[in-house]
């Protein structure tokens, strides 16, 4: 059976390009049948660096076969996974996330979590030397990841093997960083075609913090008013998207990428608590800036209080 390499839903870029770029290497270095799928439709900087690099879109799943076999990747956490995902057969999991727990195995299998900022970069150094049989389109793909992930090593889960191995790549891509970083993030912040609740969902997560389900979400762009002037719209939406996805409260984080900070929404007591507890900020009004913050990660989830 063909190998399915997924990773969470809501794919971001690291989310698509790693499924892409683990795709290749069992094909064509390991000489296994596998493809890259996705557990919904790209985010729009996703959507971009699949065109840029020339891939065509992956299929979009909704769940997995029982006793299908699947390697899991950009996650561990059996709720960003299709339901049944216990009852597949996971190969492999290559995360860089904090392990949650939950996901059964039918034996044992090659587990790789690594605190670098991006899975990709682990990707390349599980490759060895077959890494330098990497063709274009992959290697930029592999890039994509690491600029997006990073927010091109602003966000404080950057390393320097990150940075180092993105050098490496924009060097033989003949590429100039900033200007591809600067391309992919106004993709990402192209928001125009995509409802409030969408735009909630995007890139999100769920979290639960003593007892109090949480969606986590986070809109990095470049251009932040084109959010923050739909404030009230996407707040009336928080209490919908909660009950369909049952959740208690949404927590929305606008990430200003070059201005290094993010705004919080804050429609209700709850989450003024949250901002006030978690972040230390003093809430006046339906919003609350939070210098420095750019990581869910990292800064976001480990800090959050209710």
């Amino acid at each position: 059976m063909t190998i399915q390499v997924l990773g969470h839903k809501s794919p971001d870029t690291d989310s698509t390009g790693s499924p892409l770029i683990w795709a290749w290497y069992l094909n064509e270095i390991k000489g296994t049948d596998a493809k890259a799928v996705l557990l919904g439709e790209p985010n729009t900087e996703a959507a971009f660096v699949i065109e840029k690099w020339g891939f065509d879109k992956p299929e979009i799943i909704s769940g997995v076969e029982a006793g299908a076999p699947v390697v899991i990747v950009d996650t561990n956490n059996p709720a960003e996974l299709p339901d049944a995902i216990n009852d597949a057969d996971i190969l492999a999991i290559i995360d860089h996330h904090k392990l949650v727990g939950g996901l059964e195995t039918k034996g044992p299998i090659d587990i790789t979590v690594r605190p670098l900022a991006c899975t990709a970069t682990i990707m390349y150094d599980l490759m060895g030397d077959d890494a330098d049989k990497m063709p274009d389109n992959i290697k930029g793909a592999m890039l994509s990841c690491i600029l997006s992930d990073t927010l091109e090593f602003r966000s404080p889960t950057t390393t320097d093997v990150d940075k180092a191995l993105a050098a490496k790549l924009a060097a033989e891509l003949n590429i100039d960083m900033g200007a591809y970083a600067s391309e992919m993030f106004e993709a990402k912040s192209d928001i125009s075609a995509f409802s409030d609740a969408e735009l909630i969902r995007m890139d999100s997560k769920e979290y639960e913090v003593d007892g109090t389900k949480f969606r986590v979400s986070v809109l990095e762009t470049t251009a932040p008013k084109l959010v923050l002037d739909r404030k009230a719209s996407i707040m009336t939406s928080f209490a919908d998207v909660a009950k369909e996805d049952g959740v208690d409260e949404v927590l929305l984080f606008v990430v200003d990428i070059l201005n290094e900070e993010a705004t919080l929404f804050v429609p209700n007591d709850l989450v003024k608590g949250v901002a006030e507890k978690s972040f230390g900020a003093s809430v006046d009004g339906d919003a609350v800036v939070l210098p420095g913050i750019m990581s869910r990660k990292k800064q976001i989830i480990p800090n959050l209080k209710v």
